[in-house]
């Protein structure tokens, strides 16, 4: 009797939890202007890596999926005032960053680069960068790295709200070269008609700036929705989904 209680009870228990999880909704923050991770489709609808595996997180962890747009640069401090639950945004894991969230598992790792003019002459060489003009997104990795290594050399890094905002004046001129992700300069500038005069000049490498890959952040104290989001991502590695979704976007592997 006592056995046939307990197994009710678990029954009971395991319907609550679906129902309390269907219930949820896990809000993540979002700056849809970062191909092919985050961008807006022609009809204004949100597309990307990082949207359709916030989405599918969701969908394993059985909760509702809430996408709150946002600016990057202001993300962290949106994110502590709850404006969201979480950041879903090519967010790289800093160690400056871990100091003020948390992570986590890791989403994917894509290196950062050098863009120049295919006739430039502008290399990784501070010589052929000082007085030059180097356009950067405001509060990346990327500014991070161009402000530490060259701007008290003689070079000035110009930064703009958006990634996308600097290739307009790299075009014109108005700027020497970019410090971008890699992949979407390759996918969202290389690729166009407009930047088919541009290239990969170098690979940048710096751990301690760059950080160790791309991960979603949370708040320190969500510790649950933490455990439900590496749950997620556990099991769709392991059903195949994040690969499927990866093929889709990327030419070359992005997970070790």
């Amino acid at each position: 009797m006592k056995k046939i209680a307990s197994c009710g009870l678990l029954l009971v228990l395991g319907a609550f939890t679906q129902w309390a999880n269907a219930e949820q909704t896990l809000r993540f923050g979002v700056d849809p202007s970062f191909p092919p991770f985050e961008s807006k489709a022609s009809d204004g609808s949100l597309q990307g890596f990082d949207i359709e595996l916030g989405n599918a997180i969701c969908a394993q962890a059985k909760v509702k999926c809430q996408w709150v747009e946002m600016e990057f640069d202001g993300s962290i401090p949106a994110l502590q005032a709850k404006k969201f639950d979480a950041i879903l945004s090519a967010m790289s894991m800093t160690d400056q960053r871990r100091q003020q969230v948390a992570f986590s598992d890791l989403l994917y790792n894509t290196p950062s680069a050098l863009l120049t003019p295919a006739d430039s002459k502008i290399t990784t060489d501070i010589s052929s960068l000082r007085g030059k003009n180097i356009g950067v997104s405001q509060g990346t990795i990327q500014e991070t790295y161009a402000k530490t290594k060259w701007a008290s050399q003689g070079v000035n890094i110009v930064t703009y709200d958006h990634q996308m905002d600097v290739y307009p004046d790299l075009v014109a001129g108005r700027l020497d070269a970019s410090v971008a992700n890699a992949v979407s300069a390759e996918q969202g500038f290389l690729g166009t008609p407009e930047g088919k005069k541009f290239v990969i000049k170098a690979l940048l490498t710096d751990k301690k700036i760059f950080g160790s890959g791309v991960g979603i952040a949370l708040r320190k104290s969500d510790v649950t929705d933490l455990k439900l989001i590496n749950n997620a991502l556990a099991e769709l590695h392991a059903n195949g989904t994040y690969d499927r979704l990866t093929k889709k976007y990327f030419k070359f592997k992005v997970y070790p």
